[in-house]
């Protein structure tokens, strides 16, 4: 009889933080997965861009490194994955959060979105991944396709579309938005995007995350022209009116529901 052999389940890995705090509830181990269609003008980590770039590492030992701060997460923390873009790497999304939950680890997703569809084998993949994930926090990077193909060089279309689905299965998600003046700050857009949230049942935290320019210098280092020169952070007058566009207060926060 011959004997099965484990096969090893390995991604492309471009980082890890060992004290992630801005990344979903309470401390946490991140991993950056290497790799995104996307080409966002505000992208303050456009060295993840390359797909199959990065270091290969396997799910065994990504799990293992992040199991040595487990001490410091308490009831909330656990394991992020970002990017990049996550999705594009399903295989090792499904073993390492599958082993995750089998230890108790609380399994969040930060994405775009843009790889979701509805085709085979992403979809099936993508609904065994969510059997193992507790949290999205899903940037929704302009509610109009117009512009996000401006923004983004990418249609929204199909990301709209996995908010809905996300909704429709109950996955608890952290709405995040990236308000870029001349790009996304205006007050129209921001009206439809909280009419299109306001739509989906499942979303539990609308953040606004003000434009920054702190990863200009990688664009600069990596020979790349940086489309938006000249444009500063929005004002805190400009923040506080997206928050309160969006309606950011009326959201309960993760943890608040039982799962």
């Amino acid at each position: 009889m011959t004997n099965l052999v484990e096969t090893k389940v390995t991604g492309f890995v471009h980082s890890t933080e060992s004290f992630g705090s801005v990344d979903g509830p309470g401390v946490r181990f991140i991993i950056f997965m290497q790799g995104c269609r996307m080409r966002c003008q505000f992208c303050h980590n456009p060295d993840t861009w390359n797909i199959g770039a990065g270091r290969e590492r396997s799910t065994d030992e990504l799990l293992n490194e992040a199991l040595k701060y487990r001490p410091y997460w308490g009831q909330k923390g656990g394991i992020t994955i970002s990017g990049g873009e996550p999705l594009l790497q399903l295989d090792f999304l499904i073993d390492i959060f599958k082993k995750a939950k089998a230890l108790g680890i609380n399994t969040t997703i930060d994405t775009c979105g843009k790889p979701f569809t509805h085709e085979e084998p992403f979809f099936s993949k993508f609904n065994e991944l969510m059997k193992y994930t507790d949290l999205l926090l899903f940037d929704i990077k302009h509610i109009d396709n117009e512009q996000h193909k401006i923004l983004t060089t990418q249609s929204n279309t199909n990301i709209l579309e996995m908010a809905t689905y996300l909704s429709d299965i109950g996955k608890p998600v952290w709405i995040r938005h990236v308000l870029v003046p001349e790009r996304s700050d205006y007050d129209e857009y921001l009206i439809r995007l909280d009419k299109f949230i306001k739509t989906l049942k499942n979303v539990d935290r609308v953040e606004i995350l003000p434009y920054h320019k702190l990863g200009m210098y990688k664009w600069q280092d990596m020979g790349i022209d940086y489309p938006l020169k000249g444009i500063d952070p929005p004002t805190e007058e400009r923040v506080s009116n997206a928050k309160k566009l969006l309606h950011t207060s009326d959201y309960r926060g993760y943890l608040t529901r039982s799962n």
